[in-house]
């Protein structure tokens, strides 16, 4: 790689890990990056590997952190004694469809791709992890009305991660677009 190239890959691999960081501060419930990580990711790191690996990545490390040192101590019973090596399979299953819908939508980053990218981003989210829950969580029976109140359990926290997504898509592409206006070298298209 060349140092304009390796530049902009450590550009965007610190913008994807401060995006993930930022899941450390207070918040409300599922309003995160987590979408926008994945989006940014496919849209900026044409390598396949690399768009998947660099978000996933940052988000298994801000997991480490939030699982082991924050939800460990404010719900210990749900967490136990043991150290939490990965987060909710549900959850990076959705991720890695995000990072996939962004690769098929975002070819070309405009202000009209991202809101569609970001909104069907939120719904995919949504789908998968209560259908996880659905799965996972006993009280919810294992039918068609099961399903159906997992999603209906889900609904308020939807609109937290449709907002969270729209505002982190806003943040994470609109910082990088403004940073390559002033810094030329960034704007190579993708890595």
């Amino acid at each position: 790689m060349n140092s304009k190239i390796q530049l902009r890959f450590g550009i965007i691999s610190i913008i994807v890990l401060a995006a993930a960081m930022s899941r450390l501060l207070p918040h409300p419930y599922n309003f995160t990056p987590i979408g926008a990580m994945g989006l940014f990711g496919a849209a900026y790191l044409s390598r396949k590997a690399l768009a998947f690996a660099v978000p996933f990545l940052a988000m298994w490390v801000s997991d480490l952190v939030l699982n082991n040192l924050i939800y460990a101590r404010l719900y210990p019973d749900f967490y136990g004694e043991g150290f939490v090596w990965f987060g909710n399979p549900w959850v990076y299953g959705a991720f890695a469809a995000i990072v996939g819908l962004g690769f098929v939508l975002l070819r070309k980053v405009k202000v009209t791709n991202l809101l569609v990218a970001s909104l069907i981003a939120s719904v995919l989210f949504f789908l998968v992890t209560n259908f996880g829950a659905w799965m996972a969580d006993p009280k919810y029976p294992k039918t068609a009305a099961g399903l159906m109140a997992a999603y209906a359990a889900g609904i308020p926290f939807f609109w937290n991660t449709l907002l969270g997504d729209l505002f982190y898509v806003g943040v994470l592409f609109g910082g990088y677009e403004w940073a390559q206006r002033r810094f030329p070298a960034l704007a190579l298209g993708r890595v």
